[in-house]
């Protein structure tokens, strides 16, 4: 099993004196440190207290090594969609399907309909399968880390073509892309 405190402190966005604070009784930071990082044994007892701080479901605090876990794999700015600075683990909203991978794109800046703080989950999908996606939200990788995110307006065997959620942007053109993920649901936080 894998220990998902930490990816679900970071995404929530809280240090560990916040989720010390919030466990009933509070603890100290560092307790919080040791059970998230594993040199401290986290037990049925703290894996309550810390979901309850956390605002999740206890089970949630864990996964199985077998499982390919929701990944973190864009950050659309105001530049554009980009590779996260490092690799984030997803929390989901509730329990999803794990047939196809899913893939989740971060809002930093708010680009059209989406907003800074959102979080896009994607299905990728094979990129001969782009043809079905037309006039839908999808993430392709391009070359040298970075990503094109827009509705997919054009694609043929190797080409598809985007056009980006903020108004007055060119579309984009992705040769040869690897894969798509089209958006399947948004999260926002209220």
């Amino acid at each position: 099993m894998i220990n998902r405190i930490r990816d679900i402190r970071l995404q929530k966005g809280l240090t560990l004196a916040d989720v010390a604070a919030a466990c009933e009784p509070p603890t100290t930071a560092q307790t919080i440190g040791r059970l998230e990082t594993g040199m401290r044994n986290l037990s049925l007892a703290w894996m309550n207290r810390i979901a309850a701080a956390l605002k999740v479901e206890p089970e949630t605090l864990l996964r199985s090594e077998g499982v390919e876990p929701p990944r973190i794999v864009a950050m659309l700015g105001d530049q554009g969609a980009e590779s996260p600075r490092r690799e984030l683990e997803a929390v989901p909203p509730y329990a999803l399907s794990t047939d196809t991978p899913w893939l989740v794109m971060v809002v930093e800046a708010s680009s059209g309909e989406y907003r800074a703080g959102d979080q896009v989950w994607l299905q990728q999908h094979e990129a001969e399968d782009a043809a079905k996606l037309l006039n839908r939200d999808v993430l392709s990788p391009r070359a040298g880390g970075r990503f094109a995110f827009g509705r997919l307006i054009d694609a043929d065997g190797d080409r598809v073509v985007l056009l980006p959620p903020a108004s007055g942007q060119r579309q984009l053109t992705v040769e040869h892309p690897a894969w798509v993920a089209v958006a399947e649901m948004l999260v926002r936080k209220l």
